[in-house]
């Protein structure tokens, strides 16, 4: 069976996944840097896959989500290179599970279609997948398949640092569950007004998305952030940590 290298680079993330036929193996999460070169990219890619036994020959195919454009050539000159396949990067032409049913199908970050798949082909459908990132994305497919859209937010990571850069008197604090939601002192506000908001938040548009396209529409939750909101409200009934590089895997497989 074929061994694949998924890569999805993100705003804030570079996140890589080995697959040994349809197992995820190995999964590393770097930071994205705007300033790396391609042969940079490379060789710290092979470096990631040695470090962990693998020789670039046992790989029979790579696959590119990318929502940064600058970088996306070099990665793929990297992969060229270094690996030996140009990658197969997500877009809408590709034969996929669903149909991409936006105004513009081009317009949808290849992420999102990506964990479109993912949740149709683990989940079914209708499904909401939420994505925690640098951005937090909501994604809804209907009962016919078809990925309507969704909505797009700032990410909790990215409200944090705007709220203690624009607020002088507000200083930095961990992101996790406060004692009280009711804070009793700064650090228990902040940390309040972040979890515990952004969980109304997605509760809120939870309720809204399952009136438009089914109650019963299970809910997915996957992204950097996504286990900060694990256990804490019902409305999420999966958290899948690699949902995209799942989603990655299956996209290439229908397009081998």
């Amino acid at each position: 069976m074929p061994n694949l290298l998924a890569i999805d680079l993100g705003n804030t993330n570079l996140t890589i996944g080995f697959f040994r036929s349809k197992t995820l193996t190995e999964q590393w999460r770097l930071s994205t840097d705007h300033k790396r070169m391609g042969d940079e990219y490379g060789v710290q890619i092979i470096a990631l896959l040695k470090n962990k036994g693998i020789n670039p020959d046992q790989i029979d195919g790579v696959i590119l989500s990318s929502v940064v454009p600058i970088l996306t050539e070099r990665l793929v000159k990297a992969c060229e290179i270094y690996i030996g396949h140009t990658p197969v990067q997500i877009s809408a032409d590709l034969k996929l599970n669903i149909k991409v049913g936006y105004d513009d199908p081009y317009a949808v970050g290849a992420d999102r279609i990506a964990d479109a798949v993912a949740a149709k082909a683990l989940f079914g459908s209708p499904s909401i997948v939420i994505d925690f990132g640098t951005a937090t994305t909501f994604n809804a497919i209907d009962k016919n398949d078809v990925y309507l859209g969704g909505a797009i937010l700032p990410g909790i990571g990215l409200a944090a640092e705007s709220l203690f850069e624009k607020a002088a008197k507000l200083s930095s604090v961990e992101l996790e569950q406060p004692p009280n939601v009711i804070g009793q002192n700064t650090r228990h506000a902040i940390q309040s007004g972040l979890i515990n908001g952004y969980v109304a938040l997605v509760e809120g548009m939870v309720d809204r998305f399952r009136n438009e396209i089914g109650k019963d529409a299970p809910v997915i939750a996957t992204g950097g952030h996504a286990f900060r909101f694990e256990g804490l409200t019902d409305k999420i009934d999966q958290v899948d940590t690699w949902l995209t590089l799942n989603g990655m895997r299956i996209i290439w497989e229908m397009n081998r």
